[in-house]
Order: structure tokens, then C-alpha cells, then sequence
């Protein structure tokens, strides 16, 4: 099921994103709201009225788009007579507004084949459903024993993959929809070519300002799409069998371009070694690596690894520290004043893992627990470059029921226990101050995790499985409203 959702979840983004931008952004765009709607054949449509400048000689009209019988946008527009030189500076600058729509344009295509080539991935699938439901008749008017298991297995499949039939076929709408907004943009770019030799200053820093506008609403809605809610884990994938039973390791989410060294701290205390390694593939296949040797010796597995730095807990003390991997100098330290800590407020599994620093897309955070929340866990928000709490949560949800804990888009979402059979079944949403309680199956493989953590560069959780290193893949759901672009 996490494929599919991860899809239902692109249709959804998709068609937001595309329905906000056509009826908010393009119509006021070229400067129109309420303005006539006029035909490819020459008629006029319906629920509109024309508005004309006072004085057309020194300005320009442009009539709003509409959508022919074919579904075309169809734009009108009445230049004014030329009256300044077509090489001033005004042209060069329409020209450089000009470029800008045109690379919003290939965004646009971008957008284009993606949704083209997700639109015959929901085609193949529905194949796939229909030759399910196909079988499944089969089965279902076949008595004979031998069958039974086959039938349960089909029967459950088919419960599963039913409900997203009609999102499918909404999804074939939305494909639709993608391919007019291309043709407005295009449409658009045309006008603007033919206004380019002809436009005065008059009208320039209104369209500029719009076509501004028109970008950042684009990318604000582009970044919208890295964030979403939890819906599934992959199964593991084990990357190395390293170490003792406990420990933790990382990669640096905010590391440039080309930066794939891997982080590696065996041992939950009493340790100040942390290895680097590389890359992933030096982790995996080799011993080759650098030691730095920290200040103090750490405490818990809760370290990360974020924008150059190493942020741990110090050994038997609530005091953080922020230590630079490059010049091996402290940057920064400070208390997380009432935090329990010497295996005082700990996770279910022990290991002086009072304190649990994560990160998201959002930046650093800490976990822990205190006795003003009567050993519930907290959540702090920081600074990641003065290590200073911005805003703390409390819930009530008791930090040593918890297995594992991580947070994914300022959701924390907690295990209800760290060996044998794992799922993560409550959630702590930061940006609502609610909490739910949810089913997400987890399989943990080697029946003991010490460390579960979220990158989201990787758009994966990092885990230390009883002397295994693995990861799992997440599936998030992604929900745009139109209110919020």
C-alpha cells in the first residue's frame, strides 16, 4: 500500500496546485478580474462583462482567457498605438520579464510529463485491478477447497486497492486540466511577445509585480510538497552488521551537494570516538574511516549530525553540546533546564536515552521528558546555532512506554515498543498541539532497536537494529489547500 498512497497523495498535490493557480493566479496575471470573455468564433460568453480604459490611445486592453468548445484558452489583446522607442529600457526589461514566464513555461512541461508518465502508471495499475477483479470472480464462484487460500488472499487485495478506483479516475481529470494550464501559460507567453515591442511604461511595474507574484506562489506551492503526514514504513533494508547492541549513525541532511560522508557512534556511553566515513558505499563495503574524538563522552543514542555539526547529550548531565566536525572546536553548550537524564526519563530499552535530538524539515529538535510534566515527553524546538529553546510542547504521553521516537514534518511520532512486534501508534502533531493515536505497522528485524531517526534529505529513517545498521523508506501523504498557496 505505500506506493499507491504516496500516488494518491501526488494526485491530491497535483490537483490543488493546479486548480488555485488557474482560477487565482493566470486571470490576474494579465491584469484581468472581471473583464470580457471573448470567443475563438467571435461570440461572447456568458457571466462576464468588458471593461475598457479611459483612454485607449494611451493604453492597452487585454481580455480575459476563456475556454473554447475544445477546451483552448482563448486571450484577446488590443495593443496601443506605439509611442516610445521599441529599444528603451522598458522593452529590455519586459524582455527579461519575458524570459522569466518562459522558464516558468518549462516548468510547467516538467510538470507536463511527470503527471503524463503518472497517468500511465494509474492506467497500467488499473489494468492490474480489473484483472484482480477478474480473478477474483473466479475464485469466488469456485466451491473447491484447494482454492480457499488463494480466494483469502485475493479477497483481502481486492479490499485493499478498491477504495482508490475512484480517485483513479479522478486522477485521469486532473491529467486533463495539467495539459490546459500549459496551453494558457503558452498562450500567455504569445501575448507578451506580441506586447514587447509595443507596451509603454505605464503598465510595466504592475505586470512585473504579478509575474513576481505568479513565482512565488509556485515555488511556495513546490515546497508544500516536501511535507506530509505518515502513512507508511518500508520494510528494512540493512546496510551493515556493525558494532555492539547499541549505537546510532547518520548522514548530515544539510550536507552540500557531493557530501555523502556517512556518521558512525558505537555504544550508548562512556564513548567519545565517532567514526566518518566517506561516502555510503565506503560505509558498507569497507573499515576505511577518519576518528574524531569529541570533548566529553556522549550519552544515549540520540546524537545527530546536521549542517557541519555533531549535536549530543553529555554524559550523566541535561547540557547539550554543538561540536564542529571541521575545526573539532565546541561552538556552543547549554542546559535543557528540568530534562531527566541518567536513565532517569529514558525509552523503553534504557541506555541513558533521556535525551533524543532529531531533526526534520523544519530544523533541530529535542525530546525528553521532565517531572513538572510528570515524566511525559516534551518537545522542544531549537536554535540550532545558539542551541536556545524557541517553544516546547507538552504531551502526555509517558516517555518510558515509548520504544523509539522521530519526527517527520513537526510531527512526533513514537513505537510502542523496541523489540519484537513494532508499530508506531501515536502521533504528536506540534503545529496543531493535538495528538492521535495511529496504526503503522513497523517490522523490526533484529527484534531490538536502540536508535530510530528521521533525514529528510533521504526522505528516510535511519535505524541501529541490534548491531545492524538499516533504513526504511517512508511514505508521506500530501495535502495542498487552495486557501493556503
Amino acid at each position: 500500500m505505500s506506493v499507491p498512497l504516496l500516488k494518491i497523495g501526488v494526485v491530491l498535490s497535483t490537483m490543488a496546485m493546479i486548480t488555485n493557480w488557474m482560477s487565482q493566479t493566470l486571470p490576474s496575471l494579465v491584469g484581468l478580474n472581471t473583464t470580457k470573455l471573448t470567443a475563438a468564433s467571435g461570440g461572447t460568453l456568458d457571466r462576464s462583462t468588458g471593461v475598457l480604459p479611459t483612454n485607449p490611445e494611451e493604453s492597452w486592453q487585454v481580455y480575459s482567457s476563456a475556454q473554447d468548445s475544445e477546451g483552448r484558452c482563448i486571450c484577446t489583446v488590443v495593443a496601443p498605438q506605439q509611442t516610445m522607442c521599441s529599444r528603451d529600457a522598458r522593452t529590455k526589461q519586459l524582455r527579461q520579464l519575458l524570459e522569466k514566464v518562459q522558464n516558468m513555461s518549462q516548468s510547467i512541461e516538467v510538470l507536463d510529463r511527470r503527471t503524463q508518465r503518472d497517468l500511465q502508471y494509474v492506467e497500467k495499475m488499473e489494468n492490474q485491478m480489473k484483472g484482480l477483479e477478474s480473478k477474483f470472480k473466479q475464485v469466488e464462484e469456485s466451491h473447491k477447497q484447494h482454492l480457499a487460500r488463494q480466494f483469502k488472499a485475493i479477497k483481502t487485495k481486492m479490499d485493499e486497492l478498491r477504495p482508490l478506483i475512484p480517485v483513479l479516475e479522478e486522477y485521469k481529470a486532473d491529467a486533463k486540466l495539467v495539459l490546459q494550464f500549459k496551453e494558457e501559460v503558452q498562450n500567455l507567453t504569445s501575448v507578451l511577445n506580441e506586447l514587447q515591442e509595443e507596451i509603454g511604461a505605464y503598465d510595466y511595474d504592475e505586470l512585473q509585480s504579478r509575474v513576481s507574484n505568479l513565482e512565488e506562489r509556485l515555488r511556495a506551492c513546490m515546497q508544500k510538497l516536501a511535507c506530509g503526514k505518515l502513512t507508511g514504513i518500508s520494510d528494512p533494508v540493512t546496510i551493515k552488521t556493525s558494532g555492539s547492541r547499541f549505537g546510532s549513525w547518520m548522514t548530515d541532511p544539510l550536507a552540500p551537494e557531493g557530501d555523502n560522508r556517512v556518521w558512525y557512534m558505537d555504544g550508548y556511553h562512556n564513548n567519545r570516538f565517532v567514526r566518518e566515513y566517506k561516502s555510503m558505499i565506503d560505509f558498507m563495503n569497507t573499515d576505511n574511516f577518519t576518528s574524531h574524538r569529541l570533548p566529553h563522552p556522549w550519552s544515549g543514542t540520540g546524537q545527530v549530525v546536521y549542517n557541519g555539526s555533531i549535536y549530543f547529550n553529555k554524559f550523566q548531565s541535561h547540557i547539550i553540546i554543538r561540536f564542529d566536525l571541521k575545526t573539532e572546536l565546541i561552538l556552543k553548550t547549554r542546559s535543557l533546564d528540568y530534562a531527566g537524564y541518567n536513565n532517569m526519563y529514558h525509552y523503553a530499552w534504557g541506555g541513558h536515552s533521556d535525551i533524543d535530538l532529531m531533526v526534520d524539515e523544519n530544523g533541530l529538535w529535542a525530546v525528553y521528558a521532565t517531572n513538572q510534566n510528570a515524566g511525559n515527553i516534551v518537545i522542544s524546538k531549537l536554535d540550532p546555532n545558539t542551541l536556545q529553546i524557541l517553544q516546547t510542547w507538552n504531551t502526555s504521553y509517558p516517555k518510558r512506554s515509548a520504544g523509539e521516537a522521530f519526527i517527520i514534518c513537526g510531527t512526533l511520532y513514537v513505537t510502542n515498543g523496541y523489540s519484537g512486534g513494532t508499530k508506531v501508534h501515536y502521533a504528536y502533531q506540534t503545529n496543531a498541539s493535538t495528538y492521535e493515536y495511529i496504526d503503522i505497522p513497523f517490522q523490526n528485524k533484529y527484534s531490538h532497536i536502540s536508535m530510530l531517526d528521521y533525514n529528510p534529505k533521504d526522505r528516510a529513517l535511519y535505524a541501529w537494529n541490534n548491531g545492524h545498521q538499516t533504513l526504511y523508506n517512508v511514505t508521506l501523504f500530501h495535502v495542498i489547500r487552495s486557501d493556503e498557496l
